[in-house]
């Protein structure tokens, strides 16, 4: 199917348990046109907040404007954890799984979707890395994906 450049495709994603399910609306990248894309942007970050969150060596996230995510009226609502950092973390009461994260100064621009909870996930592969100084030693560099040693260089 052929797509002009501003017809929106949705994307699904869920909790574990499926209480707690969204809905992405977006603009497909063109070719030769990613001003116009509003495809998720994946990244991996290396901070302790997000290794501690995710329980493991990195947080894996796609970041989409506000305005093209919401809840589906049939979800459950989420719960919020604020963290002494500034960053939230919604997540499903039922199961524990968290769905999306935002810092202060992101939280009416911005949703941080966790990656594994987008029902096609390798459809938005990682495009970089942050806080690459706390890479653990023995994770290779993604190829192909910027590199940044914190948040901003």
């Amino acid at each position: 199917m052929t797509m002009s450049s501003h017809q929106k495709e949705t994307i699904k994603g869920r909790c574990v348990c499926n209480k707690v399910h969204y809905t992405l609306e977006l603009v497909p990248e063109q070719e030769g046109d990613s001003k116009s894309s509003t495809a998720p942007r994946t990244t991996l970050c290396h901070c302790s907040s997000c290794r501690r969150a995710f329980g493991t060596n990195y947080g894996l996230t796609a970041k989409v404007a506000l305005e093209n995510f919401r809840y589906d009226e049939d979800s459950a609502a989420p719960r919020k954890f604020k963290q002494e950092n500034g960053v939230t973390r919604e997540f499903c009461e039922n199961c524990g799984a968290y769905l999306v994260e935002y810092g202060e100064a992101a939280a009416d621009k911005f949703r941080y979707i966790m990656w594994g909870t987008l029902n096609e996930p390798d459809r938005f592969p990682p495009k970089g890395e942050f806080f690459c100084k706390n890479r653990a030693g023995w994770m290779p560099q993604i190829p192909g994906a910027f590199q940044k040693q914190e948040i901003k260089e």
